[in-house]
């Protein structure tokens, strides 16, 4: 990573390092490391393992102090939606992080920069460099600004229903699935009223519809319906 480089990354972490090698390694993965032999510095999986813990840290407080009257289990589901992997792997795309991850030749022939697990771990490995490089009052900034602010701005109260989404990805890959897709069918409705039919579709087959008032909405009652379907289908008679 260049000066250019690591200076836009940093204005869009919002963090200044003063210690660069800490960014550089929680952007470098480890199938680098065979390939870089005696020059390897380090990879990221130890960084990820730290920020898995301060990022639970954060976000528990973040909701603690956001919704004071949600009961237990709707903060642990919100949490576990929040920390879950494709929550992460929208917020190291908005910091574009894959642009600036280090890869071995055969991960970054396949698509790793873009891969869910990579960015998410990725953006894990950036929160405890930040930690490392400045304390909890500069990454809890940092976690707010690029995971919590726009997760509540989008819909609060949909952190603490059940991500069924997140459940779907899960059994297709237990199952050697491909990820299930999901298309807006139509939309209806004045701009202030908007609803989304949207379709989600597994191995290329359409599975359920559902209607929302958010894209998002609508995807996760989707992919509940598929879910569903799916788990009824191996369930002994």
């Amino acid at each position: 990573m260049n000066e250019t480089e690591r200076a836009a990354l940093e204005h869009a972490i919002g963090h200044r390092f003063r210690e660069p090698r800490r960014l550089d390694r929680a952007l470098t993965h480890s199938t680098l490391r065979q390939e870089a032999a005696a020059n390897f510095a380090g990879d990221n999986e130890e960084l990820e393992f730290l920020g898995d813990a301060v990022l639970g840290l954060v976000v528990s407080e973040y909701l603690l102090a956001a919704f004071p009257d949600w009961t237990a289990g709707k903060l642990s589901q919100s949490k576990a939606r929040l920390v879950s992997a494709p929550s992460l792997h929208q917020a190291a795309r908005a910091l574009n992080l894959g642009a600036y991850v280090q890869l071995g030749r055969g991960e970054e022939k396949t698509g790793g920069r873009e891969k869910e697990t990579v960015l998410a771990d990725a953006y894990e490995a950036v929160v405890a460099a930040v930690y490392l490089d400045a304390g909890l009052e500069a990454v809890g900034a940092f976690i707010r600004r690029s995971l919590l602010d726009p997760a509540s701005a989008n819909d609060a109260e949909l952190l603490a229903q059940p991500d069924h989404k997140s459940a779907l990805q899960e059994l297709l890959q237990s199952r050697g699935q491909r990820p299930a897709e999901y298309r807006v069918v139509s939309e209806s409705g004045p701009d202030h009223q908007k609803q989304f039919l949207v379709e989600v579709l597994v191995e290329g087959r359409a599975r359920a519809r559902s209607a929302g008032s958010s894209k998002k909405k609508a995807e996760q009652t989707a992919a509940g319906l598929a879910l569903e379907q799916l788990r009824a289908a191996v369930q002994p008679r």
